[in-house]
C-alpha cells in the first residue's frame, strides 16, 4: 500500500459526499478458479480444466468481491487477485481489474499473471491504480512472445515487475529476459521448492534479483509479530476472511462485516514462512519499507537501484 491523497481530494474529484479513507486494508482474494493455460511442472493445478459450472461459481464470487469493495468506502483499499489459475484469460478478472481501478478509495488493484493474455484491456483502466504482477515460465512461452506483452505494458504506461522462478535450467533464459527488459522494470526471482542453492547458484541469482536474498531461506515466524490479519488480510471466493493464504483458522467473513472486529495485531502461529505474499508482512523484516509503493506488484521504492523512488 502505498501513501497517497484520497482521490477525493485530487483535482477533478468533487470532495460532496467523499468517504473517510484514512484507514488502509490489503485484500488477497483467491477465488475457486484453478485452470491455466500452462502445464509449468512446477505448480500443482498447471493445465486443470475448471467445468462450466465452476467457472460461472467463480464469477459470481468475483461479482459479489467486487461489490463489496465498491462498497466498503470507509477505509483505503489495495487488492491483490492470487487466483490458483490464470486469471486473466478470463473476461471477468479483466472487468474487475478496470472496474476497481476507478475507484477513489482503490489505492491498487493487481493481479498475478503468466501474461498470457492480450493487455490493451488496460487502456480502459486507471494506470494510477491498476498494476501487473506478472512471471516468465521458460518452455510455456516464447520469450519474444512475452517480452512484447511487457513493451506494450510499458507502452500503456501499466506499472508491472517480471518474476521467473530460480530453478537452474531457467537461468540462461532469465539472463536474457533481463537483458532485453528495460532497466526500470524490477525481475524478481522466486528461490524454487525444494531447491538447495549453493552459494555460486545464489550469487548467479542474487545478480539478476538483488533481493533474492529474501525468498532463497525461508523465515522464521513463530511468535514474530506480523501485518496479516491486522492492515492485509486473505479472502476466498464465499468470503471467508483468515490472516494470509497459509494460516487455516478463519477469523470472520467479508460479508457479514465480521472482518472489522478481527484486525488486530497478531505474532504468526506458524514455524516458517516461505512465500512473499505471506514474508512481506512480517514486521521484524521491515519489507513494506523496502516494498513502498509498490507492495502488492513486487516493485521496490527504490528500483532501478539507487533511485531512491519506485517507478
Amino acid at each position: 500500500m502505498r501513501p497517497v491523497t484520497s482521490r477525493a481530494a485530487q483535482p477533478g474529484c468533487s470532495g460532496a459526499g467523499a468517504a473517510d479513507v484514512g484507514a488502509e486494508l490489503a485484500v488477497l482474494y483467491r477465488g475457486p478458479l484453478a485452470s491455466c493455460n500452462y502445464d509449468c511442472p512446477y505448480c500443482p493445478f498447471a493445465k486443470r480444466v475448471d467445468p462450466p459450472e465452476l467457472l460461472r461459481a467463480d464469477r459470481a464470487a468475483l461479482d459479489r468481491f467486487t461489490g463489496w469493495v465498491a462498497a466498503t468506502t470507509d477505509r483505503r483499499l489495495s487488492v491483490l487477485f492470487t487466483p490458483w489459475g490464470e486469471g486473466l484469460t478470463r473476461s471477468w478478472y479483466r472487468d474487475a481489474m478496470v472496474a476497481l481501478s476507478h475507484l477513489p478509495h482503490v489505492d491498487r488493484v493487481v493481479i498475478q499473471t503468466n501474461l498470457a493474455a492480450r493487455v490493451d484491456w488496460l487502456a480502459d483502466a486507471d494506470r494510477a491504480t491498476a498494476a501487473l504482477w506478472t512471471t516468465y515460465h521458460p518452455g510455456q512461452v516464447a520469450r519474444d512472445r512475452f517480452l512484447a506483452r511487457c513493451a506494450r505494458l510499458s507502452e500503456l504506461g501499466v506499472r508491472y515487475s517480471v518474476g521467473v522462478v530460480g530453478l537452474p535450467e531457467h537461468l540462461a533464459e532469465a539472463r536474457a529476459l533481463r537483458a532485453a527488459l528495460p532497466p526500470e522494470v524490477y525481475l524478481w526471482v522466486n528461490a524454487a521448492d525444494g531447491h538447495h542453492y549453493p552459494a555460486d547458484q545464489e550469487a548467479a541469482w542474487t545478480a539478476l534479483d538483488p533481493l533474492f536474498g529474501w525468498s532463497v531461506r525461508p523465515h522464521p515466524s513463530l511468535d514474530r509479530p506480523c501485518h496479516a490479519g491486522e492492515t492485509a488480510i486473505s479472502v476466498a471466493g464465499d468470503g471467508t476472511v483468515r490472516r494470509c493464504h497459509f494460516r487455516p483458522t478463519p477469523i470472520g467473513n467479508l460479508y457479514d462485516g465480521s472482518w472489522r472486529a478481527a484486525l488486530k495485531p497478531r505474532a504468526c502461529d506458524a514455524a516458517l514462512c516461505d512465500c512473499h505474499i505471506g514474508y512481506v508482512h512480517l514486521k521484524p523484516l521491515g519489507l513494506r519499507d523496502v516494498f513502498a509503493g509498490g507492495l502488492l506488484e513486487r516493485i521496490p521504492a527504490a528500483w532501478p537501484v539507487g533511485s531512491g523512488a519506485a517507478r
